[in-house]
C-alpha cells in the first residue's frame, strides 16, 4: 500500500540546484588570496599541491584530491601561508580564464558555485556546518565527479560546460551523502534519514504526502508503537511525525504557488487538504500569509 520516497531527493528537487564554475585557480611559491562572502554555496577542490584554508576561525588543511563547500555566506582565505598578506580574488579572477597567485604552478584549484532556490537555506543548508571539508581518501564517488569534471573541462568536448555543470550536482549529492554518513546531524530531517525507526516513516510520508497519515498507521508500517514512533521522531526530528507532513505539505504548496502552477484549490487537493480554505488555514498558521498573498509577493518579488 505505501509508496517509499526518499526525502533528500524530494527537497534537492523543491528548492532547485544549478552549478557553475569561476576560473581556476594556479598558485606557487608564497601566496595568500582573500575571497569575499558569496550568496551561493562555494566550492572548490584542490586537483594538484596543497595549501590551507582559513574560514572565520577554522583552519583547515587541504590535500591534492580535497575539497570543500562552504554553506554559509562567509569571507575565505585560501594560501600557501595565512601569516602572508592576501590579495583580493576579484583583482587576479577579474577576466581570467585562469587566475594566478604567487610564482610557479605547483598548485591547481577549481573552483565553482552552486545556487539554490530561497527556501533552501532552512531545509538543507542550515543543517549543514558552515565549511564541509571531504578528504580525498574519505569519498571516492567525489573524487570520480572530480576527475571527470577536470577532464571535460580540460578537454572541451561537445557540451563540456553543460556536462561539468551536470556532474558538478552528482558530486554534491555525493559529498552530502558522504557527510550525512560520516558525520550525520544530531537533530532535524537529515538527522532521521539515517534512523532506523524515522527514517522509514519520512519515507513513507514523503511518498504519499496527500494521504491522510495518522501516527498509529505510520507506526504499525515501521512496525513500532505508536508511543515509541512519536517519541523518537521528537527526539530525532525535533517535532511530532504529523506536525513534520504538515509542514512538508506546506513547503510543497508553496513550491507550486512559487512556480504559479495551478489553482490554490488545485494545489490544496495535490497536497492533502480538502478544500482551499483548509489549505489556507494551515498555509497561514505555517508562514504568516494566506496562500493568495504568498504568490502575489513571490509574482512581486520576480
Amino acid at each position: 500500500m505505501s509508496v517509499h520516497a526518499d526525502p533528500l531527493e524530494d527537497v534537492l528537487a523543491l528548492v532547485g540546484a544549478s552549478s557553475s564554475f569561476s576560473a581556476g585557480l594556479v598558485a606557487g611559491g608564497d601566496w595568500a588570496v582573500s575571497f569575499a562572502p558569496a550568496a551561493a554555496v562555494k566550492f572548490n577542490a584542490v586537483r594538484r599541491g596543497s595549501c590551507l584554508l582559513l574560514v572565520e576561525d577554522t583552519v583547515v588543511e587541504l590535500s591534492p584530491g580535497d575539497c570543500f563547500l562552504l554553506t554559509r555566506p562567509v569571507p575565505f582565505t585560501l594560501a600557501s601561508d595565512l601569516s602572508l598578506p592576501t590579495i583580493p580574488a576579484g583583482v587576479i579572477f577579474a577576466g581570467a580564464d585562469l587566475a594566478r597567485a604567487g610564482a610557479g604552478d605547483d598548485v591547481f584549484l577549481l573552483g565553482g558555485r552552486f545556487d539554490f532556490g530561497e527556501r533552501a537555506q532552512e531545509l538543507l543548508l542550515d543543517a549543514l556546518p558552515p565549511v564541509v571539508h571531504v578528504p580525498s581518501a574519505a569519498a571516492g564517488a567525489v573524487r570520480w565527479a572530480l576527475d571527470q569534471i577536470e577532464a571535460e573541462l580540460r578537454d572541451r568536448p561537445l557540451a563540456a560546460t553543460l556536462v561539468a555543470e551536470h556532474l558538478a550536482l552528482v558530486m554534491l549529492i555525493h559529498v552530502l551523502r558522504w557527510r550525512l554518513t560520516a558525520a550525520p546531524p544530531a537533530t532535524g530531517w537529515l538527522a532521521g534519514l539515517g534512523d532506523p525507526v524515522v527514517g522509514p516513516a519520512l519515507r513513507l510520508m514523503h511518498g504519499r504526502p496527500a494521504y491522510a497519515w495518522t501516527v498509529a498507521e505510520l507506526a504499525s508500517q515501521v512496525a513500532v508503537s505508536r508511543s515509541t514512533l512519536a517519541a523518537r521522531f521528537r527526539r530525532v526530528v525535533g517535532q511530532g511525525p504529523l506536525d513534520y507532513l504538515t509542514r512538508w505539505r506546506i513547503e510543497l504548496a508553496a513550491g507550486r504557488l512559487r512556480r504559479d502552477d495551478g489553482t490554490v484549490a488545485a494545489i490544496a487537493r495535490s497536497v492533502g487538504y480538502g478544500s482551499e480554505s483548509a489549505l489556507s488555514n494551515a498555509f497561514k498558521r505555517v508562514t504568516g500569509m494566506s496562500p493568495r498573498a504568498y504568490r502575489s509577493s513571490r509574482a512581486d518579488r520576480s
